[in-house]
């Protein structure tokens, strides 16, 4: 697996979060800042200074200590201009550069007061200056020999698989906040063309856990003997993990794209109740919002759930100026036939685009599929060279919309305003949440947001569940809860352990075709907090 140090993609974050810490770190029950390499932490009156005093005690795997020097190197190498560290600069950008006092001292000073500063300055994966001083950050890096967190890389695979190794070292292993966790001795990440050749792999025991993202495989495939026998726990987890988005994100830079009325035409062709029945057995609600999960049957959400309609489409090309060409039927601007690139790495949306390409095709829309590896694909992303393009976004505890709907992240390049997003109003509110403290009172805030970026249609939004379906071979210690409070499957890495007693049980079960004891088929949360 290729990922460049500080990138912006889930697995890299995952195997950087391994390696490295950051300041502090996130109750997983209360969501409070609670201590990580800085023990402890003041924020002035004014909320613009915040203060880290470092844990004594941190050390990088070489022994090296931790200190107020590798802060401000991490700073610096994240926020310069050379470096393709978009999404990151966000935030810290924000702040002057920290300033060491002493070996365990660093003073961050705030340019404006913003809710997120703390978050900001202590979320900070800090990375070694002694050893990573002079490095390319663009480059795709393999080796990261000293770390300060509890794995480190083991065996590198390019495209196959990566290992993680636990470290009997990691100097707060013994800390009573990170007891129980990180247990594994060996994490392995396996990498996969696409879902189906991870599901057999899975099925065939080279897997241990496979969280079930294509509704075909939850549906149809996962059953027989080794599920009736409960050697493989299939189950849902409701939990109060945060619902993210997935759409097809349109390049609002360029032309058609810039036109509203193309946008919520290209939205209104297409056809997601068909998909959802027919593809996905109707395991999917269909999005309306960007941030889901903050409304409820008692605060609903007032945005448009834009239905397919062919003939709403007609008239909204029509009303934009596009006008079928009497001898093709294909739909010319200007004497420019509309082509829709449509930007791909992935195979499995193929079945999705054949059907939204038929119904483009009947209203004389062309759809072009540009099909390109992760790299190809992630270069052309960071300089936002695309039409359109499936993109999902994973969503945070404490939401800010900044990076993604700011009209200066709009350029920023291998940023996450992928859409090129600008709006006055959001833009205001955007300014107004930052010194807004209280959760709620944001919220409020982002729910006005929510409604006029729906409005302006920048992604057909597509489909999402509100629920983690988890497949797992049935050899695992785990609390009774089975994830953490807000996470997903990747929770389970850090909290669930190897049990060797389950581990032989389910050997003879398979050798002497017997059951296992079942598992529940839904674990809640709430019914055991």
């Amino acid at each position: 697996m290729l990922f460049r140090s500080l990138d912006n993609n889930v697995l890299s974050g995952e195997l950087f979060g391994n390696m490295f810490e950051s300041l502090l770190g996130i109750d997983g029950m209360t969501a409070e800042y609670v201590p990580g390499l800085a023990e402890r932490w003041t924020i002035s009156d004014d909320k613009r200074t915040i203060t880290f005093t470092l844990d004594e005690r941190a050390r990088w795997s070489d022994g090296t200590p931790v200190t107020a020097h590798d802060v401000v190197f991490t700073f610096n190498t994240v926020l310069a201009p050379e470096n393709l560290t978009g999404p990151h600069k966000v935030g810290l950008d924000n702040f002057e550069t920290p300033v060491a006092l002493d070996d365990r001292t660093v003073k961050f000073v705030a340019k404006e007061v913003h809710w997120r500063n703390l978050g900001t300055a202590g979320g900070l994966l800090i990375l070694p200056k002694h050893a990573m001083e002079g490095k390319d950050f663009n480059r795709i890096l393999f080796s990261f020999p000293v770390v300060s967190g509890p794995y480190r890389i083991g065996e590198v695979n390019e495209g196959r698989f990566v290992t993680m190794e636990r470290r009997e070292d990691w100097w707060a292993r013994e800390l009573p906040r990170n007891q129980h966790t990180a247990n594994f001795q060996t994490l392995v990440y396996r990498f996969f063309a696409d879902a189906e050749n991870a599901y057999e792999s899975f099925r065939r025991g080279l897997l241990d856990v496979f969280p079930v993202y294509v509704a075909r495989i939850w549906v149809n495939e996962s059953s027989g003997e080794r599920f009736d026998r409960n050697w493989i726990v299939k189950q849902k987890v409701y939990n109060y993990n945060p619902i993210g988005f997935q759409g097809f994100a349109m390049n609002m830079r360029r032309p058609p794209f810039d036109d509203l009325r193309v946008r919520r035409a290209l939205a209104h062709l297409l056809n997601r109740e068909k998909m959802n029945s027919t593809i996905m057995y109707d395991q999917y609600f269909l999005q309306r919002s960007y941030y889901e999960d903050l409304y409820s049957e008692e605060q609903p959400c007032p945005n448009e759930l834009i239905a397919y309609d062919k003939e709403r489409a007609r008239a909204l090309l029509a009303e934009a100026g596009w006008k079928a060409n009497p001898s093709t039927g294909l739909l010319e601007k200007d004497g420019k036939p509309f082509v829709l690139r449509f930007l791909t790495r992935d195979p499995s949306t193929d079945k999705f685009l054949a059907i939204y390409g038929e119904d483009l095709r009947d209203v004389g829309i062309t759809l072009e599929i540009v099909k390109k590896d992760w790299a190809a694909w992630t270069k052309d992303m960071d300089t936002y060279d695309y039409d359109m393009t499936w993109a999902a976004w994973g969503a945070g505890l404490f939401k800010d919309p900044e990076s993604m709907w700011h009209s200066r992240e709009a350029d920023r390049p291998s940023g996450n305003n992928i859409t090129g997003f600008r709006h006055a109003e959001v833009d205001a509110l955007i300014e107004k949440q930052r010194e807004v403290f209280d959760v709620q009172a944001r919220n409020d805030i982002l729910r006005r947001i929510d409604e006029i970026v729906a409005a302006e249609v920048p992604y057909v939004l597509l489909w999402n569940i509100n629920y983690t379906r988890l497949l797992y071979w049935n050899k695992f210690g785990m609390p009774d809860q089975v994830l953490s409070k807000y996470g997903d499957e990747r929770s389970a890495f850090g909290l669930w352990w190897y049990d060797e007693d389950a581990a032989a049980e389910l050997d003879e079960a398979m050798k002497e075709g017997r059951d296992l004891a079942p598992r529940p088929v839904e674990v809640r949360f709430d019914d055991h907090f």
